[in-house]
């Protein structure tokens, strides 16, 4: 891999399966990494990671072995072949594993969100050629990724890419961090060429959703999984029940479709295009709706202002997210979609009111 493109590395592997990168959360022994790896090393897992530094939410947890774990990872590339990656925080760890030559360097998504430590970083590792991957923030902060990665950028660094992990948040929920796909959709969007690799692990939290998650990065393009793997999950040192044992990452691996990047048949695209202008069609009617919608809203902001009423009126706003809640799921629609919705909606209502009583 050295010195060469990894986006031309990733198209040429994309023939076979994805890029996976698999081990264990942290490297808690010289033993434990070694068997770990040489199970890995038969798999489609490519890339063997494992966390040295592991910036706990709490302390008192394992926070990993740091340094003395490096020589293991050497020797996981000279036993099994397997490139080495693992999670840096800060400059001296990134000086320490170019000195012992990890091959993949990611920042973690509590780094990312600090502007200061990514640019000590990028001034650390100035014109690699290493592989770097940034993390998305732990918020749902798009410009926040995108910065991160331009730091990195800037300083001549050239084999980037960018690793999907979920996002926190306050609301209840299936997932350990919410994945948000239309924000690395965005990113996608933006940077086409950008090789963005997701984390099921993290968004998942548990072993359970790993392939669910796995194959809807797939469906969505993306080009590779890091899954955490461990030979013993349940006496793990940390994260225990998001990790698998590596002969349930075969078996996902084997179960995963690579779509096709695009239609083949002309009879099919003929098809999909067909359903394309239908949905174009819908969206300017949407368009066409809220814009009418917002008239009505103004016209409540000045009855509002007239008789100087307050813009928000909760009992009414409860009422109307409980009505829409309820029709939504007898249409079909999840009670998540319909309350984003919703409350994008409520909120530029909000808006357009506040702009009317406050002239």
């Amino acid at each position: 891999m050295k010195n060469k493109n990894f986006r031309t590395w990733l198209d040429a592997m994309e023939l076979s399966h994805p890029l996976v990168i698999a081990g264990p959360c942290s490297a808690e022994s010289e033993e434990q990494v070694l068997e770990i790896a040489h199970e890995l090393k038969n798999t489609d897992a490519t890339v063997f990671r494992a966390g040295v530094w592991k910036p706990r939410t709490r302390p008192g947890s394992f926070e990993g072995n740091g340094a003395i774990a490096l020589p293991w990872l050497k020797k996981v590339k000279e036993q099994t072949g397997l490139l080495t990656a693992i999670e840096i925080a800060n400059a001296h760890h990134a000086k320490l594993a170019l000195e012992f030559d990890i091959d993949v360097l990611w920042i973690g998504a509590r780094t990312t969100v600090n502007p200061f430590a990514v640019q000590e970083i990028a001034d650390a590792i100035q014109d690699t050629d290493k592989i770097v991957l940034v993390k998305n923030p732990i918020n749902p902060d798009l410009d926040l990724w995108i910065g991160a990665i331009e730091r990195l950028h800037k300083k001549g660094v050239k084999n980037l890419g960018a690793i999907h992990r979920g996002f926190s948040s306050f609301r209840k929920s299936n997932y350990r961090n919410i994945p948000s796909w239309q924000i690395p959709i965005d990113l996608k969007s933006k940077y086409p060429t950008l090789p963005i690799i997701n984390d099921p692990s993290h968004i998942c939290g548990n072993r359970t959703g790993i392939f669910d998650v796995s194959q809807t990065a797939l469906d969505l393009k993306m080009d590779g999984l890091i899954i955490e793997t461990h030979c013993h999950p349940d006496k793990a040192w940390s994260d225990a029940k998001q990790q698998i044992k590596p002969e349930r990452l075969v078996e996902i691996m084997n179960q995963l479709k690579v779509r096709k990047p695009r239609f083949e048949q002309e009879e099919s695209l003929s098809k999909l295009n067909a359903l394309r202008n239908e949905i174009n069609a819908k969206d300017e009617q949407l368009l066409e709706t809220l814009s009418e919608r917002m008239q009505i809203v103004e016209n409540i902001g000045k009855a509002k202002k007239e008789s100087n009423v307050a813009v928000l009126q909760n009992a009414r706003w409860n009422e109307i997210l409980d009505k829409v809640l309820e029709k939504g799921e007898t249409q079909g629609l999840s009670k998540i979609f319909i309350e984003r919705i919703f409350k994008a909606i409520h909120q530029e209502s909000i808006d357009h009111q506040e702009r009317i009583i406050n002239g």
